[in-house]
């Protein structure tokens, strides 16, 4: 039963967050109530209010729980497996369509771009997000450090992969809004942003 309430609360959140998202996409930040996103999550606005004390949060929470679910994805990958490898497939998981994405898809990728452009611009968003990020980085700096067996208090190796990595899937996920449409596969952007990362970001051929 723990297993299960566990689930439902994870799918409440991500219904939650996506709907944020979605509609404040569509509507722009201050055309957004409380009440419309738990409304499109179908629950009660009391309901939100227990996940997120803010519209801001339910935005950045997307992002921050695909970044713990990566590194709690990397703590189950094998343990003879590349790092950088094991960091890209554990990203790459947290990419496919859930069930609130499929409820509520988003519209045709040009006015998708122009509204998620125009809320990550929003500056009420701002502190959240820097918020979600460093939350994020630090929970996969622990995974990687766990991994690799440096000490985080001493090692700034572990923080400088976690923050590389963090900032690979932000370039991809940016590439792929300014892509033209149709866009490239955003799992395909993540796995070569990986990759040059991996590889020491060489020069590319002129």
């Amino acid at each position: 039963m723990t297993g299960l309430r566990e689930r439902k609360k994870a799918e409440t959140r991500a219904a939650l967050g996506w709907a944020a998202i979605h509609l404040t996409a569509e509507r722009g930040y201050d055309n957004v109530r409380v009440e419309d996103i738990a409304e499109a999550a179908g629950v009660s606005p009391r309901t939100f209010n227990n996940y997120f004390s803010s519209k801001a949060e339910a935005i950045a929470s997307r992002h921050l729980d695909r970044s713990l679910r990566t590194a709690a994805a990397l703590r189950e990958r094998p343990a003879d497996e590349p790092l950088w490898v094991a960091l890209t497939q554990a990203a790459l998981d947290q990419f496919t369509r859930g069930p609130e994405v499929e409820a509520m898809p988003s519209p045709d990728h040009a006015r998708w771009v122009a509204g998620v452009r125009t809320m990550l611009a929003e500056p009420a968003l701002q502190g959240e997000r820097l918020r979600a990020t460093a939350l994020a980085e630090a929970e996969l700096a622990a995974a990687v450090a766990e991994r690799t067996g440096t000490d985080l208090a001493t090692d700034m190796y572990p923080r400088l992969v976690a923050a590389a990595a963090s900032a690979a899937v932000v370039v991809a996920m940016q590439h792929y809004l300014d892509s033209a449409d149709p866009p490239a596969p955003i799992e395909r952007l993540i796995t070569d942003a990986f990759t040059q990362v991996a590889a020491g970001l060489p020069a590319p051929p002129r």
